[in-house]
């Protein structure tokens, strides 16, 4: 599994604490450091069947300074995710990805029932 993170983000510091007392191997990447492609995150979406808008980090600095709660509606699928490709800051976090799911945010329901915990 994957496992995309923000160190310095507090749900992503629980989810990690979750997902070591799983026992379940992951590969751990930084999304600061590593920011999701436009392919990923179209392969990551169409896994998902979550709307592309849930993929963006509604409460972070910069989706508010760009005002994008006022943009998006306006945008094509396309112009979202080559947004989201340009800065990890802008992307929902944790995102865990398995072999046939994808979870965006952490709710520890949804992820015990994807890992079959």
């Amino acid at each position: 599994m994957l496992f995309v993170q923000y160190a310095k983000c507090t749900t992503c510091q629980k989810a990690k604490k979750w997902l070591d007392a799983s026992g379940d191997a992951y590969t751990d990447r930084p999304i600061k450091e590593q920011n999701p492609t436009a392919e990923e995150l179209r392969l990551w979406q169409k896994k998902s069947g979550l709307p592309l808008r849930k993929f963006f980090n509604t409460s972070g600095l910069l989706y508010k300074q760009m005002a994008l709660k006022d943009k998006l509606p306006a945008m094509t699928e396309d112009e979202m995710i080559a947004l989201l490709a340009t800065d990890g800051m802008l992307v929902k976090r944790p995102i865990l990805v398995g072999d046939d799911f994808v979870l965006v945010g952490f709710k520890e329901a949804e992820w015990a029932k994807a890992l079959h915990k």
